[in-house]
């Protein structure tokens, strides 16, 4: 789904193809929420949502209970591939593609980490993975009217979106829908408030955001859906949501690190993610269903940590079985991609490409490897390209 604006010749490009506002009907559905009265009184029925916020607080602190016994050198590995995933699914959840490993090494000069990669540019993520930072590290400070802006002029810091040119750091001053399909087919999602109404509707949610004393869990979830009902910004209104989203995760956390990705799991489950955003915005300001998904989504993504930090604790185990084996830069980068996030099969052409070496080094470090034990040919695998694996070495418990 992607954002729509109405421009001086009532166009924009969605999807691919030119879609004419005026030839659409935006009121094909029943009154949306932000058109009920005093829709922003936000009411939920506690005997469903109580033991399932219960539920959720207990998984949550007994990940971060787990996280304090990792060790700093594991725990900042967690962190950092934690942030990541949020960045990127964050962006992708939009169908915007970022290159993990420079946000990976921007991540880490963030963070202060000596992973940071000094000859990897990383100009095209530095906006995204700031606005994260900023969101989480200083999550006790007060969202405000600047500091939303700031986080929208890092995002688009040319003033473009794609091709199109769009109203930055300000908040929209068009109409916005938001819309998915081909010309001729489009369906309306959403329609969002009325231009006029922005300032005053976003001045009403940021009082509630900085006075509310509701549960930071809670305010989260209602924080999400309020600011995505609004839909104040030209463009950018998901990844900003998210942030905030992080943003009150981290109060709820009492920590500023991150060690699991809302945004990673919602990307997994984006189709059941806009259902439960659509009807809640095409429903009342009970929202019950939509803050039982919002626990759920959380529990997922806290799950899904706790299964990194045991893979976290696998590769620390592997690591020390090779103690004392000699390897040289190239084996002990590829190994650690092995280790980590390696997609497809790992073959002599892929080392030799992703090392930036002949085909014969690349054989040689990966014969050497094999003798070591520590690679092994894929016996599962014929054909031309004969495929690597590692070797299933001893590792303690």
């Amino acid at each position: 789904m992607n954002d729509s604006k109405r421009s001086e010749n009532n166009r924009r490009k969605i999807c691919g193809d030119y879609v004419d506002i005026r030839r659409m009907n935006p009121y094909n559905a029943a009154m949306y929420l932000h058109e009920q009265q005093n829709w922003t009184h936000f009411t939920w029925d506690n005997s469903a949502i109580l033991p399932l916020l219960g539920d959720t607080r207990f998984t949550q602190g007994k990940l971060l209970g787990r996280v304090q016994d990792l060790g700093f050198s594991l725990e900042s590995e967690l962190e950092v591939s934690a942030v990541c995933k949020e960045i990127v699914a964050s962006s992708r959840i939009e169908g915007i593609s970022l290159d993990v490993e420079q946000v990976r090494s921007s991540v880490a000069r963030n963070l202060g980490l000596s992973s940071y990669n000094p000859a990897l540019d990383t100009h095209s993520v530095d906006g995204a993975v700031a606005v994260l930072m900023d969101a989480t590290r200083n999550c006790r400070e007060p969202l405000t009217f600047e500091r939303l802006v700031g986080w929208h002029g890092s995002l688009f810091p040319t003033g473009y979106s794609g091709l199109h040119q769009i109203t930055v750091a300000a908040y929209r001053t068009v109409p916005m829908n938001v819309v998915s399909g081909p010309v001729g087919h489009e369906k309306i999602h959403y329609v969002a408030p009325d231009a006029s109404k922005v300032s005053m509707l976003m001045d009403e949610f940021l009082v509630w955001v900085n006075e509310s004393a509701i549960d930071p869990l809670l305010k989260s979830g209602l924080a999400h859906l309020w600011f995505l009902t609004i839909h104040p910004f030209d463009d950018g209104n998901g990844r900003i949501a998210r942030a905030i989203t992080e943003l009150f995760l981290a109060r709820s956390d009492k920590s500023s690190r991150r060690f699991y990705s809302m945004a990673d799991y919602i990307l997994k489950h984006r189709e059941v993610y806009y259902g439960a955003l659509e009807h809640a915005q095409k429903s009342t300001s009970d929202v019950t269903e939509w803050l039982v998904w919002f626990l759920n989504a959380m529990m997922g993504a806290l799950k899904e940590s706790t299964a990194a930090i045991d893979a976290v604790l696998q590769r620390a185990a592997w690591w020390r079985a090779t103690e004392g084996i000699s390897l040289n830069d190239r084996q002990r980068k590829m190994l650690e991609r092995l280790l980590g996030d390696f997609e497809g099969k790992l073959t002599s052409g892929k080392w030799a490409k992703m090392c930036k070496v002949s085909s014969d080094t690349a054989l040689r470090d990966i014969n050497d490897l094999i003798v070591k034990g520590i690679l092994m040919r894929d016996e599962a695998i014929s054909g031309r390209s004969t495929s690597y694996v590692l070797a299933n070495l001893p590792v303690d418990s």
